[in-house]
């Protein structure tokens, strides 16, 4: 662990006018295409279903993004530690600017929604491999102040994405939505092209890519994920395409385990799960993507179906969770510097159950902001929570496992959130289903008065999910040990 007495590293020296600072800025570039991205398009639905139709395969746009993310994140992991990050860095911005640009040109929904697929493969890369460039050139140390350029980026993407989608969609056209992509992502890989001089450490032999167990990885996380996106949305969670879903994923998944012990270069090793550094990030990963996305889904729905709110309010009702989250991120370099990883993560635990805590006081009578403050205090303790957990991740491998071990913590959080979406669904549907004597065509047309105790459960079930962040940061070693730069 870096000492308590660490000294603080000068902003001037790891900023962006600093000998690193357009690596850096590459960086935020690429990253600042995927933050966007998970917010401008919301705002679009009513035109791109005017332009296009399909209103039916329109929730694919979303599910199919983060299907292609989730799935590609662990194989650009390995192939970073095997061939270097530049090249999968630049493979990822490329794949999703052809994405964004296919998008733009969409003649149908079916397209639309493909080519969100190749979107999602590209963004698979930007997110753990631009971390991974971070945690390769800069020390723990400067990392905590590199950290606020980072947060910087997705608090500006939660504020400017939602504006420019409704922006673009009333005065232009929704699909400068996706081209605004293509400037960016061109900026960033000219940068990190001629910016970022990396030099590969060399393996003895040639490298050997774990073909048979990324299929297994593949198909068996796509049966996973289609089975929680979609389980209670296109057929009922008690039905044959579950259980054949769920069945294939463990088979899959189980024949991957068997796989992985014995392949000379495991896309995914297992180590990740043995190392308790890797594992608690991965852990803590996993249970905020559950709540992130869970409580994502349904924020908004509470403000408006409940509290009888327009869209634009309800949206900063949620904002206040995505402003909260790089706020904390920003200044938890300061705090594990002095305290330590551990204890910053159990920190951050604490407040996020404070937060969680405080959507159970919120009933049909509460005012939006009653609503958004919990949002914000529980954004902040993710931020508290997620960004340690990644930076002790990287800190505790050398170079060769460093790609594996940032995509293994940005994979849980993919998955937490699939099972966020489901599990928090499945409690409404649930309770609503109790109350009607049936299962409900959607929950949007509910009146508040059947959809408000359904959500008020899922504010019970997310307080009970928050207690599960104190123990990942347990599971976090009270010390450890940075591995130097260099190796």
């Amino acid at each position: 662990m870096t000492s308590p007495a660490a000294a603080r590293v000068p902003r001037s020296s790891v900023g962006l006018r600093s000998e690193r600072g357009p690596v850096l800025l590459s960086v935020m570039l690429s990253t600042g295409l995927v933050a966007i991205d998970a917010t401008i398009l919301a705002a679009a639905v009513p035109a791109v279903v005017r332009d296009l139709g399909g209103l039916s395969q329109f929730p694919w746009l979303f599910s199919v993004y983060v299907l292609a993310q989730a799935v590609s994140i662990p194989v650009y992991g390995k192939l970073a530690d095997l061939v270097g990050r530049k090249p999968m860095l630049l493979v990822g911005i490329a794949l999703f600017v052809l994405g964004s640009l296919l998008c733009g040109l969409a003649w149908s929904m079916g397209a639309l929604v493909a080519f969100r697929a190749v979107q999602g493969i590209g963004a698979g890369a930007i997110q753990p491999i631009g971390m991974t460039v971070i945690g390769d050139i800069y020390s723990v140390a400067e990392r905590a102040t590199v950290q606020g350029y980072v947060a910087s980026v997705w608090a500006m993407a939660s504020l400017v994405g939602p504006t420019l989608g409704g922006v673009f969609s009333e005065y232009l056209s929704w699909r400068w939505i996706f081209f605004v992509n293509l400037p960016l992502g061109a900026v960033a890989a000219w940068m990190m092209w001629r910016r970022f001089a990396e030099t590969p450490r060399t393996r003895a032999g040639r490298p050997r890519f774990d073909v048979v167990g990324t299929a297994l990885l593949l198909l068996g996380t796509v049966a996973l994920l289609v089975a929680l996106l979609e389980g209670g949305v296109l057929w009922p969670w008690l039905s044959v395409p579950t259980a054949v879903l769920l069945a294939g994923a463990v088979v899959l998944l189980g024949a991957f385990v068997v796989v992985e012990r014995r392949a000379p270069e495991p896309v995914l090793p297992l180590w990740v799960f043995s190392q308790r550094a890797v594992s608690g990030a991965m852990a803590a990963s996993l249970v905020v993507g559950v709540l992130l996305l869970g409580l994502t889904s349904y924020v908004p729905l509470y403000a408006q179906a409940v509290l009888g709110t327009g869209a634009v309010v309800a949206g900063f009702a949620l904002a206040g969770m995505t402003v909260g989250w790089p706020i904390a991120a920003s200044t938890a370099g300061r705090l594990y510097l002095r305290i330590g990883f551990r204890r910053t993560m159990l920190l951050g635990s604490v407040v996020a159950v404070v937060g969680a805590a405080g959507l159970l006081l919120v009933d049909g009578d509460s005012s939006v902001l009653a609503l958004g403050v919990p949002c914000f205090v529980m954004g902040l303790g993710f931020g508290f929570v997620a960004s340690p957990s990644v930076v002790a991740a990287q800190s505790s491998v050398p170079w060769n496992q460093r790609g594996v071990a940032t995509s293994a913590t940005i994979f849980g959080r993919s998955i937490g959130s699939a099972v966020g979406v489901a599990a928090f669904g499945a409690v409404a549907n649930t309770v609503v289903a109790n109350r009607l004597g049936g299962p409900p065509s959607d929950l949007e047309s509910l009146p508040a008065d059947v959809l408000g105790p359904a959500l008020d459960t899922v504010w019970v079930a997310a307080a009970v999910v928050s207690l599960a962040l104190v123990a990942t940061a347990l599971v976090m070693p009270r010390e450890v040990r940075e591995v130097p730069l260099d190796h």
